[in-house]
């Protein structure tokens, strides 16, 4: 049995900032893949994706670097052009190209303890496959794609339809401090967490940037520090990166706030440089500890 399973396309991305343009592939799949592949092989890992045959070569260097990745064919692959601005917690998106959503059919023969399922768009994951994943493991989920509308080109944030019905199935879910309030309509982290929790999620994960993140489970809140990073170059995948971080730490044990704390420092890292996760265990346990030095 696999330890952890992400699920998600991958995606050809156009990063734009106020200094640069970037192309690179992405999504959430691409940036769990290459950061679980940072960290000590004590799990074992499968991605499961799908993206237009003419793109494959992203599969193959994740295979060449020994992931193991199911890839089905799409007459499309996801692109996605991320535009920021000086403020880089905040971006607007356009959609080039869609791919074809998952099937439970493609799913049935993987068996894992954890599925981490990376939205990047509202029709990736059906309800019926969410429901499906949620009787054979623990089913972890980022909510962005399922707050994306596509219009046109342009991606507009909108309400999460079937959040009622299927929250009940999610047991992880991860949000940003604008998709709480999309889902909710709130704007604590606290009350959001709580009526998450209410809803059937049984780990909130909120990420509040420069500001940190709050993690909800088992009836109590653990404040996460955000590490400050040397130099903020490239902020996409960050909120892959923490779920990466996150569930290799559950998946191997250990307890909310120590999983909460190894994502935050992974993020740091990632926020760095360009493109995914490339650090050491090394790197994150030294920057925990600096930043545990400087508040004693």
């Amino acid at each position: 049995m696999i330890d952890i399973c992400c699920i998600g396309h991958i995606t050809l991305d156009k990063i734009i900032t106020p200094e640069n343009v970037v192309y690179m592939n992405g999504g959430t799949s691409y940036y769990f893949a290459h950061g679980i592949n940072h960290l000590p092989s004590k799990l074992d890992f499968k991605l499961v994706t799908s993206m237009a045959e003419k793109d494959r070569k992203a599969v193959d260097e994740l295979r060449n670097l020994g992931i193991d990745v199911v890839m089905y064919n799409s007459k499309e692959t996801v692109f996605f052009e991320n535009r920021y601005g000086n403020n880089r917690n905040n971006r607007t998106q356009r959609v080039l190209a869609k791919a074809d959503p998952f099937s439970m059919d493609q799913l049935k023969d993987i068996d894992a303890r954890f599925f981490h399922l990376g939205s990047l768009l509202d029709d990736d994951f059906s309800p019926a496959l969410i429901k499906y994943l949620s009787g054979k493991a623990i089913v972890s989920v980022d909510v962005q794609g399922f707050l994306r509308q596509v219009r046109g080109q342009q991606v507009y944030p909108t309400d999460w339809a079937a959040k009622e019905e299927l929250l009940p199935y999610i047991d992880i879910l991860k949000l940003n401090e604008h998709e709480m309030r999309t889902v909710t309509g709130l704007r604590s982290p606290r009350k959001v967490a709580l009526k998450l929790a209410d809803l059937g999620v049984k780990e909130v994960l909120i990420t509040l940037g420069s500001c940190g993140s709050l993690i909800y489970a088992n009836q109590h809140f653990y404040e996460i520090p955000a590490y400050p990073p040397s130099q903020i170059v490239d902020t996409t995948g960050c909120g892959d990166t923490y779920s990466t971080g996150y569930l290799y730490c559950r998946a191997l044990g250990m307890d909310y706030e120590e999983s909460g704390r190894f994502a935050a420092a992974m993020c740091t890292l990632k926020l760095e440089h360009n493109g995914p996760f490339d650090g050491t265990l090394d790197d994150i346990e030294t920057l925990i500890a600096k930043y545990q030095k400087q508040i004693v």
